[in-house]
């Protein structure tokens, strides 16, 4: 059985909770770890949830706000809806001898 993984990127509510609450309050203590990156770099590492993260910029985050790259990253998996199947014995249409299309017939103008 498959298994659907997902996670939550919960950086806002960690700098909220530290008392944060603009991306230009975080940009400075990033720096101070050795970490440059541009305001919209960092705008965009606090509103939206990143795809990939290098482990720096990572571990500056935890050493920031002193918790656990569990605190920020929530991850969640779960099992994936199995898949439907025909329900046994149900009839089965060939459409190519139920859905033949009929012929066109042209008729000349009158």
């Amino acid at each position: 059985m498959k298994r659907q993984v997902s996670y939550k990127w919960r950086l806002r509510e960690v700098m909220a909770a530290a008392g944060m609450f603009a991306a230009t309050d975080l940009e400075p203590h990033l720096h101070e770890r050795g970490i440059t990156l541009s305001s919209v770099q960092v705008w965009r590492l606090v509103t939206q949830t990143p795809e990939r993260l290098s482990l720096p910029v990572l571990a500056a985050l935890c050493d920031i706000f002193e918790c656990t790259p569990a605190e920020l990253i929530a991850t969640k998996a779960e099992n994936a809806a199995p898949r439907k199947t025909a329900a046994a014995g149900a009839e089965v249409v060939d459409l190519a001898v139920k859905l033949r299309p009929k012929r066109a017939r042209i008729q000349p103008e009158q």
